[in-house]
């Protein structure tokens, strides 16, 4: 449409930059309004019609999103890394920022990332927050051995954060009652947050947006409900990766490539992923070799080529792709000789 209105907003915690521009570059306004949803509406009524906007991905872009999908059919959202790499510029500010973005997006040279849905995000966030729990859980766990071994007492490892075991053992050793109020008090904080983690998962695990998902992720061996909920809540919709090797490399589990002159240079591994979902396949990597012949077969053969490293990155690229498979297809896992 001749007459459509393009707005880039540089997004900030306290402030929103904004620019509006003509199809011909023209600019109908620019400023800078409080970053709140009462400023933010009456802004929006201000705006000339019809309009499109983008506005770069960060943590407050969620609901500013949400917010603006209420008024306009179509809101896109710019990939930061990538953003950064085409507005480099000697003078630089929110304003400036602002209208680049309007720039590209009227040039259709915005580099898009994709968007999950609202109530996607919502479980995502739910998901992620568990993370942070099972991270308490393993400084708990820490704490506690920590304590029992500046007090020189010996304890079984492997029976150690058991309750009975571990109550059982504070009655047989001889400790300050200082040292064993702060035991029990850590022993108290790690069994509430189990229960937390727990009913996180069980929570999610029955919910009706991804349970039927869930159900068939879960046929894959080696595949446990974790990496399920992970996978299912990091990548959203599968069908926006056309192969796996899109899907292998969201995930970080591939090296970064850079070619010149003719020669190309293979790096470590990217940095540039969804770091959730390379630190749990990874570690389902490890183990699914023990419940999936296949990939033990897998490991076996890529651990004579180098080293266990090497091995586990493999298997973890093999479960990508059947993870992928399974979700795309919305069939349970069968296994093929």
């Amino acid at each position: 449409m001749e007459n459509m209105y393009f707005v880039g907003l540089d997004v900030h915690k306290k402030i929103i930059a904004f620019c509006v521009k003509q199809r011909d570059g023209q600019i109908i306004s620019q400023g800078t309004i409080n970053a709140n949803r009462t400023a933010l509406k009456l802004w929006v009524h201000t705006l000339p019609t019809p309009w499109i906007v983008a506005l770069e991905a960060t943590l407050f872009t969620g609901w500013i999103y949400d917010f603006l999908l209420n008024y306009t059919e179509e809101v896109k959202v710019a990939h930061p890394q990538m953003l950064e790499a085409i507005t480099v510029a000697k003078n630089k500010n929110d304003i400036s920022d602002a209208e680049k973005i309007a720039d590209l997006l009227r040039c259709n040279l915005l580099p898009e990332c994709y968007i999950q849905p609202k109530g996607i995000r919502e479980l995502r966030r739910v998901l992620r927050y568990r993370s942070l729990i099972v991270r308490e859980i393993v400084r708990m766990k820490n704490k506690i051995s920590g304590l029992l071994m500046e007090s020189g007492i010996e304890y079984d490892i492997k029976k150690l954060h058991g309750k009975k075991y571990f109550y059982n053992l504070l009655e047989e050793i001889e400790v300050s009652e200082e040292l064993s109020q702060i035991l029990k008090m850590s022993r108290e904080c790690l069994e509430f947050l189990k229960t937390i983690d727990k009913k996180i998962v069980s929570g999610l695990k029955i919910h009706p947006e991804i349970r039927e998902r869930l159900d068939m992720l879960t046929t894959i061996p080696g595949v446990g409900s974790i990496t399920a909920l992970t996978w299912i809540l990091e990548i959203g919709d599968p069908h926006r990766f056309p192969n796996i090797k899109k899907a292998i490399s969201y995930c970080g589990l591939c090296s970064g490539q850079r070619e010149s002159g003719g020669k190309q240079y293979w790096g470590p591994i990217s940095k540039k992923r969804n770091k959730h979902l390379q630190t749990i396949l990874i570690e389902a990597a490890k183990l699914a070799p023990l419940w999936n012949a296949q990939l033990g077969e897998l490991y076996e053969r890529e651990k004579k080529k180098g080293d266990k490293n090497r091995a586990t990155l493999s298997v973890a690229r093999k479960l990508v792709a059947y993870l992928l498979a399974v979700d795309k297809n919305g069939r349970a896992f069968e296994e093929r000789k």
